[in-house]
């Protein structure tokens, strides 16, 4: 959904904004929602053989600069560029893992004059990866919508009771979709363990995500954390309540933020719990440390229950302190990832890219 929110932006600061996209998708609805006129093809077959046809719409309507989000996409704007001068810039979402080095990738980016790395941590992976040259690789985070942090007691006391949990509980909480790179059965397990050491303490754990095959989850996994739980003793200790569209509310619910993806890109699950001014205990892999900042001290390695139990152990001994970090989360997420400084930065790329 970037280009819909992003193009949707430009188009508010008086750009002239296209979409190329296939039929009937959720994109060609969301770009048309948003006012943007959209070229809409069959497939990315369907494109090439349209190329003359798109060429023209694009020079009728002024464009000189093609923006990709998709690899797959990148040979139609190759192509476009080989039949006029286009300015061609991808933004990679992902990081590349496998080398993009042979004939085929080494003509396709040729035709890219910028790469978008969203993370320094893809940044490196996409340096390593791809045959374009370093100084035309930068990276540019992403952004979101920051809204303010929900400072609603009647609220969060009518959600805990919503949840079953009680109102003076400290909740260790998660969210996102269950699959074993996010690092729910890592964190699951720390819990246990840190409940049978601690008992006198009054700790919950709220994992928030779909627990459906089609809500993205892993089945399996979703069943095994269920199974884990009942074996544990400690069902009135641990919620699932399934997917969830009040994304705030939870958060707001919860003292700890845990993410601990293996891997992660970006993140914008990490802004959007720095957003609500919660401390996050983070993985020290991936993206996640860049994005808490350099000198953020609760990462720790996500494959490791022992080492997330003893950090949870660290965080929860110092509550005092809970408050005081959430608070400087929340204002490192309004100043470095809100979308309208996304915007901003991307403005000044595409602007540098038109006059090369």
């Amino acid at each position: 959904m970037y280009p819909i929110r992003t193009g949707g932006q430009f188009r508010e600061k008086g750009w002239k904004v296209l979409g190329l996209c296939l039929k009937g998708s959720r994109v060609a609805q969301g770009m048309r929602e948003q006012g943007i006129e959209t070229y809409e093809v069959d497939s990315k077959f369907a494109s090439i053989r349209q190329l003359n046809r798109i060429h023209q719409w694009l020079k009728q309507n002024g464009v000189n600069l093609i923006h990709c989000h998709k690899s797959g996409d990148l040979v139609v704007a190759a192509l476009l560029d080989t039949l006029s001068s286009y300015r061609v810039i991808f933004t990679e979402h992902m990081g590349v893992t496998r080398p993009k080095k042979d004939m085929y990738h080494r003509w396709v980016y040729s035709h890219v004059d910028q790469v978008l790395s969203i993370s320094e941590a893809t940044k490196k992976r996409n340096l390593k990866a791809l045959p374009v040259p370093a100084e035309k690789i930068q990276r540019l985070w992403l952004g979101t919508e920051i809204r303010p942090a929900i400072d609603d007691t009647e609220l969060v006391l009518k959600t805990k009771k919503e949840l079953g949990i009680p109102d003076d509980a400290t909740v260790i909480g998660t969210v996102g979709r269950f699959n074993h790179a996010k690092g729910q059965k890592e964190l699951l397990d720390a819990f246990i363990a840190l409940v049978r050491q601690n008992p006198e303490q009054n700790l919950h754990l709220l994992m928030v995500g779909g627990l459906q095959a089609d809500q993205g989850s892993d089945v399996e996994l979703v069943e095994e954390i269920q199974a884990t739980i009942k074996q544990s003793g400690l069902s009135e200790q641990i919620h699932l309540p399934g997917f969830r569209k009040d994304t705030e509310n939870m958060l707001a619910v919860m003292d700890i933020v845990a993410i601990l993806s293996h891997n992660e890109a970006f993140g914008l699950t990490v802004i959007e719990a720095m957003a609500a001014n919660k401390l996050i205990l983070g993985a020290n892999t991936g993206a996640i440390p860049e994005i808490l900042g350099e000198s953020y001290p609760f990462t720790v390695n996500p494959l490791d229950s022992n080492l997330i139990q003893l950090k949870l152990v660290k965080i929860i001994s110092e509550s005092e302190n809970i408050s005081i970090v959430g608070q400087k989360l929340g204002l490192r997420a309004k100043t470095h990832f809100d979308i309208s400084k996304h915007i901003e930065n991307l403005a000044v790329v595409y602007n540098k890219t038109a006059v090369q």
